[in-house]
């Protein structure tokens, strides 16, 4: 594991300095879809501190395993609305927000925790069948919506790119992906705040941070394969 992040965070800068910009403006999310909490120890003690869950329960007891450590969890995978009330005190940002329905949910929530929520929209940037996501083309109308929604911020957008062999192929869908970023922040909306753009995978990341990606997601490059 020394060696592949060692591998990850060289390839990181890497990509970084080529869009004229530092590693220390990107950030690593492990994503810890099915390791066990012993593994991810290990990489906590490598430095790591941003994690990723794809699924509620399992982000649960991997979260109180790490309770007394300064740990962010990032919810990355589809989250159901019934499951928004189990996480909203215990992530750092949820990635996968794609309804206005999730949306208000978690503006209820949060409004019960006291809390405003960190939020990003997921785009299904191809627009393919089998993935989850909001057509780029409704984007707007849904920042419209949850920017009146007082307890929750919309900080920016996720996608999830296509399963492809080789990842410059799917450099176009990132160079639409930042279009949409910065189009969006232009409009200057109220309780949106467009940080943060997270794209870019085990197979791809390089090239997404190339395309303007400040938040990339890997696991099987850190964690090898499970």
């Amino acid at each position: 594991m020394k060696e592949n992040l060692k591998r990850v965070q060289e390839n990181i800068a890497r990509a970084a300095e080529k869009s004229g910009r530092t590693a220390a403006d990107i950030t690593l999310v492990a994503v810890t879809k099915t390791v066990p909490i012993e593994r991810i120890r290990e990489a906590y003690e490598l430095g790591i501190r941003d994690f990723g869950e794809n699924r509620v329960q399992e982000l649960l007891p991997k979260f109180d395993a790490f309770a007394q450590n300064t740990v962010n969890w990032h919810m990355i995978g589809h989250l159901q609305t019934n499951k928004a009330r189990a996480i909203i005190d215990k992530v750092k940002l949820i990635h996968s927000v794609d309804s206005l329905r999730l949306a208000e949910e978690i503006n209820k929530r949060a409004e019960k925790n006291k809390t405003v929520s960190d939020l990003l929209i997921e785009i299904n940037i191809a627009e393919e069948d089998s993935k989850m996501g909001l057509s780029p083309k409704n984007a707007h109308e849904l920042f419209e919506q949850i920017a009146h929604l007082p307890n929750i911020c919309a900080k920016g957008l996720m996608c999830v790119a296509p399963y492809v062999e080789k990842s410059e192929q799917n450099r176009i869908y990132f160079e639409k992906m930042y279009k949409l970023f910065v189009d969006i922040g232009l409009r200057k909306m109220h309780n949106v705040d467009m940080r943060f753009l997270s794209m870019g995978m085990t197979g791809d990341y390089e090239v997404a941070i190339e395309e303007g990606s400040n938040i990339v997601r890997v696991g099987t490059g850190i964690f090898g394969n499970r």
